[in-house]
């Protein structure tokens, strides 16, 4: 969190001198109809239209994010012509004098090689084209020149290399952030991967067991359970976004039961408290079923009685509070601490530091998985979900094949 607000001030900062700059060149005594000095009326402008620009950006530096900002970095910096390039072609034009697009990018060798701005005279041969200068400024991102902000005026102007310079500044913050944006995505698709392969090789061995003992003696039984084994394995390899419904990953989850109880029989019992005003709330896609398979593993494993799992999800104003409990053989803390730290193999807690990873980098990390467990305790695992967090969408219901 500390690096992101370290990141806002340096995207933040240039802007205001921007702003305070436009103002003092503007700066008069009166008050403008209530909106202040022409100082702060000019600042806030600034922001405004740096707001406006920066959505687009986010997304990364291409031909129609350029076009849906190039306007609103020109009018930030109020110049007659603005573009914005990559390493190889005029990638948006705003304003006049697009016919100079051949002859910026064959000047724009060197500022993209070393990463350093100029300014150059432009040549012209039409009568009615204004433009007589152009100042370059590279948008980098960690070290490396993804392409230039160009703004082009009629007359040299050392105000207007060092303004160009500023929003190039800011231009490349917005680029980094969005380089960040797509890491992010990259990790938590890594991750989900993972916790696809933690799918215990030895449940989808035993569940075709069952399913197989079942079909001389009861076929229609053996056909409930196929049914069951290919809802689960169809959701948990689903390639249809990052987060899913409450709903929909309570209905994996039923489907997994189905096959451990089919195996264990009476020496599982379940039982589910779910508030149907939750079940819309979007989290991260196989975030709870890899708990529930752990409240099983640990539940049954080395106990010869019945073993009893708890899941509940209750509505807690502005949040989802989701409950899963087991009577199971416990963990030592410590160990369950080493678990999350990943200072131990997943396969010691099945998912449990995959999922608290990823609750914490989707919700922050006040969001991270409560777990309350001793030796021969049972567990009790915890997870608080926003009911709305920027960015966290359900992609919608499974497509059917």
């Amino acid at each position: 969190m500390s690096g992101f607000l370290a990141g806002l001030c340096v995207a933040v900062l240039p802007l205001l001198a921007s702003g305070f700059w436009l103002g003092r060149r503007t700066a008069r005594p009166e008050n403008l109809g209530g909106l202040g000095t022409a100082v702060e009326h000019a600042t806030f402008e600034t922001l405004h239209t740096a707001s406006l620009a920066a959505p687009p950006l986010r997304a990364g530096l291409t031909g129609e994010t350029a076009r849906k900002s190039a306007r609103r970095l020109r009018t930030l910096l109020g110049t007659d012509a603005l573009c914005l390039t990559d390493q190889d072609t005029v990638l948006a034009w705003d304003g006049l004098g697009e016919h100079h697009r051949t002859e910026i990018m064959e000047r724009l060798g060197s500022p993209l090689e070393t990463g350093r701005g100029e300014a150059f005279r432009l040549k012209c041969d039409e009568p009615d084209c204004s433009l007589r200068w152009a100042v370059v400024a590279p948008l980098t991102v960690d070290d490396r020149v993804h392409g230039a902000l160009v703004a082009c005026a009629p007359r040299e102007s050392a105000v207007l290399v060092r303004a160009a310079g500023e929003v190039a500044r800011w231009v490349s913050v917005q680029l980094e952030l969005a380089d960040l944006d797509q890491s992010r995505t990259r990790l938590i698709e890594a991750e989900i991967k993972a916790l696809r392969a933690q799918i215990s090789p030895h449940f989808i061995f035993n569940s075709l067991a069952v399913i197989a003992s079942f079909v001389r003696t009861d076929p229609e039984r053996a056909r409930e359970l196929l049914l069951e084994f290919a809802d689960f394995t169809r959701y948990s390899f689903r390639r249809h976004g990052d987060f899913t419904t409450l709903a929909d990953e309570l209905h994996a989850i039923d489907h997994y039961l189905a096959l451990v109880r089919a195996r264990f029989g009476d020496r599982l019992s379940v039982t589910l408290q779910i508030a149907p005003e939750v079940l819309p709330v979007a989290l991260p896609f196989l975030c709870l079923q890899p708990l529930v398979e752990n409240a099983v593993k640990h539940g049954l494993e080395g106990k010869t009685d019945k073993s009893h799992i708890s899941i509940t999800a209750q509505d807690a104003g502005a949040e989802a509070l989701v409950v899963i409990e087991d009577n199971g053989t416990g963990m030592d803390p410590d160990r369950l601490r080493r678990i999350l730290a990943g200072e131990v193999s997943p396969s010691g807690g099945i998912g449990l530091s995959n999922v608290d990873d990823r609750l914490r980098q989707v919700y922050g990390d006040e969001y991270g998985l409560v777990i309350e467990t001793a030796v021969g305790a049972g567990m009790k695992i915890t997870a608080r979900l926003p009911k709305y967090q920027p960015g966290v969408h359900s992609a919608g219901p499974l497509p059917r094949e």
